[in-house]
Parts: structure tokens; sequence; C-alpha cells
């Protein structure tokens, strides 16, 4: 039957060995398309090299906002690093190993200058031990430091080089911080100098355990805190130092860790004890407590929104003795509404060792006032605030 319908339509069957040849010649060139005839993609899309190259770069779909050709907030972290860099410096532990004569490294940290006139903020146990310190500025040799002031219940050292002419990092507020804003760090990571490294704040008021004193009142950050880092700044998008780098919690092996760093509005107060009073003085009311929010408010039923709730009272504290209670909602100091845990940081910071205080509270949903006078905060203890 094929053969017939081929004699009856001799112009069909010429047709299909036309084609059948076509497919012939066209299976052979895809065989031999490596070293045979080659179509640019871009002739067959209708596309010219210079719609989507141009010198051998391809054009980025979002247009560069910066004279180095990025386009996003990667330009402000580094106009940060480059500002703030040079006033962070390396901080060298010295010791005497027993029976020796001869000063070693014993341990090295960061810090940063906060005053053109060699003041140099680090943490505590940066310099702890210490027979000599020593600083490294950018581009110099290791400069004696004499320390000001050191103090292990807020981990915060101060530092004197005779160096003029510094340059200095901006200080910011760490009163009025927000979950989620940007973090960036700079510091000697694992000996590396001046390290950069860039997240968010992930929580405010964190307490970790330390030796003896918990650390309290805490920025807790995800921009990474290796060894090195202590005494380094944490800083705001706009490279203002909000915090001083103190420690970081590791996780099981692979998961990283978490940073934490003190406050800069308590490091500063603490430069301003020793220029003034010639040590660090931390005044103290002997609570622990949880800031009160909205959610916090609507699960547990709160009375109010707004407050810190005392969760542990000190025995023979101030608070103790001023017959504050686990429990008790404080909502005010001195007349002055507490609206976050923050805001009783810096209320309690800014006042002086030996001042009465008027605490406004809730009770049994009952208000108080109960009077209260701030001491200074003991070497050894285990509930701040």
């Amino acid at each position: 039957m094929e053969e017939l319908r081929s004699e009856r339509h001799p112009a069909r069957a010429e047709i299909r060995k036309r084609v059948l040849a076509l497919l012939l010649v066209f299976a052979a060139g895809v065989a031999c398309g490596a070293v045979g005839y080659h179509v640019p993609v871009h002739r067959i899309a209708g596309i010219s090299p210079a719609d989507g190259q141009q010198n051998g770069t391809q054009t980025p779909p979002v247009r560069p906002t910066t004279p180095g050709g990025l386009c996003g907030a990667e330009s402000n972290v580094i106009q940060v690093a480059r500002a703030v860099g040079p006033a962070v410096v390396t901080i060298v532990n010295m010791q005497r190993p027993s029976g020796s004569s001869e000063l070693r490294r014993a341990g090295f940290g960061s810090g940063f200058i906060v005053r053109s006139d060699g003041l140099i903020l680090t943490n505590h146990h940066v310099v702890a031990g210490a027979d000599r310190v020593d600083v490294v500025t950018l581009g110099d040799d290791p400069i004696p430091a004499r320390v000001l002031g050191a103090d292990p219940r807020i981990d915060i050292a101060v530092l004197q080089v005779e160096r003029r002419n510094l340059p200095v990092v901006p200080i910011g507020s760490s009163d009025r911080l927000q979950v989620g804003q940007q973090a960036i760090a700079i510091g000697n990571s694992l000996g590396f100098e001046r390290t950069v490294t860039v997240g968010v704040l992930s929580a405010l008021d964190r307490a970790i355990p330390g030796a003896g004193t918990p650390l309290r009142d805490l920025i807790q950050t995800d921009a990474a805190i290796h060894p090195g880092n202590s005494g380094g700044p944490l800083l705001d998008s706009c490279g203002r130092a909000i915090g001083v780098n103190t420690a970081a919690v590791r996780g099981p092996a692979g998961t990283g860790g978490i940073g934490f760093a003190v406050p800069i509005n308590t490091a500063m107060r603490a430069v301003d004890d020793v220029t003034r009073h010639g040590r660090i003085i931390v005044p103290w009311m002997g609570i622990s407590y949880a800031e009160i929010s909205e959610n916090l408010a609507r699960a547990y039923d709160l009375p109010v929104e707004e407050g810190v709730i005392v969760s542990a009272v000190a025995a023979n504290s101030p608070a103790a003795r001023a017959g504050l209670r686990s429990g008790d909602i404080i909502v005010s100091l001195d007349g002055a509404p507490l609206t976050s845990a923050g805001r009783l940081q810096e209320l309690i910071r800014e006042a002086d060792v030996g001042q009465r205080v008027q605490l406004g509270i809730l009770r049994d949903g009952r208000r108080q006032t109960l009077t209260l006078v701030l001491e200074e905060m003991p070497r050894e203890q285990t509930v701040g605030g």
C-alpha cells in the first residue's frame, strides 16, 4: 500500500525525501557543533552585546549608587569602617610569669579611643592581672598605658596613653536602642586587626553569668564577636559607639554564637567616675527584673503595659531594705515614668550612691510608694540592677 500511494503522489514522495535529507544534514551539524558553525545567543535573541555587557562586565539589575559601584547598605558600612577603624586599638596584656623577671604577652583584646588626649575604653577582663598594658594604635609601635580604673561588675576598664591628637570614635546613646537596628562590630578578631562584622541588635537588657558577678543590662547582637574582639566598639549605622563588645556565648559546633556588649552609656559613666573620683562607682538597687511590654501584659493579664516587673530581690540589698518584693511592678522612679527597662537603667546610672529615690510600684493591683537608698554595687553579688 505504501508503494502504491507513492506512485499516485510523486510530488509528496519527493518532498519527504528532501525533508529527510535536511534532517540528516542538521543532525550532522549538531554532532559537529563543537568545531563547526556557532550562532551567538545574542543574535538568536536579537540582543546586541552592548545591551547586556560592557567591557566584559554584566550590567547589574540594580543601579549602583556609589562611585565604587555598590548598590546597597554595604556602602554605609564601608564608610563607617573607614572613619572609625583608625580609632580602634589593640590592647596587649603583659604579665610576668611566676619566678621570671621577663614580661610576656598573656593575652590581647581590643579597645577604642574616646578622647583625643589618649583616653581609651576596653574590658576589665582584657587587662585583668596585667603587670603592664600596651596599646597599639594604627601604624604605631606599642605604647605603655596606665589603667585609670577597671571594674569586673560592669567589665569596663579605662586606660590612658601619652599621646595627643588621636582619632576618636563618636559616642552615641544606648538608652534609645531598638531591636532590629543595624550593628557593626570592629575589633582584633582572632588577632586580625580591625576586623569588621555586621549584624543587628537581637535583644536588649540581657544578662549572662560571670565569675561571681553576672553581667546585666547587656546588648545582644548577631554581629560576630570572636576572641580578640573584647573591648572593641559596637557601632550603630552612623558609626557611633553604642556598646563595648564584651562576650560571646557559643552553641554546639557549627551553630555559631551570640555576642554581647556593655551599653555605651554605662561605659561612659565609668569614664566620668574615673576622671572625677579616681575609680568606677556603680549605683545599685539589688533587683533582677524584666521589662513589661504590651504582649507580656496581655499574656499575664498585668494591670499596666509599661514598667518593670521584679523577678528577684537580693538579700541585704537596698531593695530588700526598702520593702520591694518579687512580683512588684515598678512604674516610676522619682515621679519619672518607666517606659522601658532602659529608662530605669538611665535613671539609676545618673543617680549617686547614697541618694534617696522614690519608687512608684503596683502590688496586688494597688499603687504604693517606697523609699530606696542607693548603694554601691558589691564586688561579688548574684542579683544585679
